[in-house]
């Protein structure tokens, strides 16, 4: 299941930490299951042949496919070490994220079904993505994802998307957990789907892009296309979302993490379309990565706050 892709993903992401690491149990989120002592997938293998087949909405870079209960979507080099990590949640007992359940028998892997309303192509988006609730289960789902993801060790021949290399002191961040990636139901974030672009980041970087995407912190005009327009309103959404997910750290500061996250995002977006990948060549012809620039400059003007020194 795929959402609104919005490009690539690059550059330096040894940010300086600022996890409080103090526990939240008072917030909302059901996503913790028990702990699963069998591996996930044995009970419903992914080579198993597909029936019938229904196109997701959305997606720029594969799209996907659901069948029953499960999703199919076409597999890449990274994807093995994706399922590592996606097992590795199941196990912990993180219930907000697909399981990993295979491959099937046209090489595509399969994943189960993430239930709930999602963005896809719809614009402007729904209300619910808005909502200042919404702000509160978003970093609260990030702490917990991060939080589950701490003890990961990847395979040691671990291939991501973006390239890197994990070491201790990183997790495997989603780095893309936008609302056209979130599925919504009964007014509950039941999780984000998407994982392509996971990768070893720290816990600050993988936030930089939500906060991004759901503050939204993103170009005047273009929030105003994806149906926000109460622009004032952004600084102090941005503390409810860093408050929610416990970050130690002052707007000001989180700031920079961002601008650092935007100007990776231009590098790895244009990387890519020079490269040759179609679907990123097309974001760059539409104005994505000039937005993400616009956006960048805009950021000096925040909430008062001055250009970095």
């Amino acid at each position: 299941m795929t959402g609104g892709r919005r490009g690539g993903r690059g550059g330096e992401r040894r940010v300086a930490e600022g996890w409080s690491g103090e526990p939240r149990d008072d917030e909302p989120g059901p996503w913790v299951d028990e702990p699963r002592d069998d591996e996930p997938g044995d009970e419903e293998p992914g080579h198993e042949e597909p029936g019938h087949e229904e196109s997701l909405d959305g997606g720029r870079t594969g799209g996907a496919v659901r069948v029953g209960d499960t999703v199919r979507r076409t597999a890449g080099p990274w994807t093995s070490s994706v399922h590592a990590l996606l097992a590795h949640l199941a196990a912990a007992g993180f219930a907000a994220a697909p399981r990993p359940l295979g491959f099937d028998a046209l090489g595509r892997e399969v994943l189960s079904f993430l239930p709930g309303r999602t963005v896809g192509m719809e614009r402007p988006w729904p209300t619910w993505v808005y909502a200042d609730t919404s702000l509160d289960q978003v970093g609260l789902w990030m702490r917990r994802f991060h939080e589950a993801a701490a003890d990961f060790v990847p395979p040691a021949d671990a291939i991501w998307r973006d390239g890197g290399r994990w070491t201790p002191g990183l997790v495997i961040g989603h780095n893309d957990a936008a609302p056209y990636n979130a599925a919504w139901q009964d007014g509950r974030l039941t999780g984000f789907f998407d994982w392509d672009f996971a990768g070893p980041v720290t816990r600050e970087w993988d936030l930089a892009f939500t906060a991004f995407a759901w503050v939204p912190l993103s170009a005047r005009h273009r929030a105003a296309a994806d149906g926000f327009t109460r622009i004032a309103a952004r600084p102090r959404r941005l503390r409810r979302l860093l408050e929610a997910y416990g970050l130690d750290r002052t707007e000001a500061e989180f700031l920079d993490v961002v601008r650092a996250r935007l100007d990776a995002h231009v590098e790895g977006l244009t990387a890519r379309a020079s490269a040759g990948e179609a679907a990123f060549a097309d974001l760059v012809g539409e104005g994505v990565a000039d937005d993400l620039r616009r956006a960048r400059r805009e950021l000096d003007d925040f909430a008062g706050y001055g250009p970095p020194d």
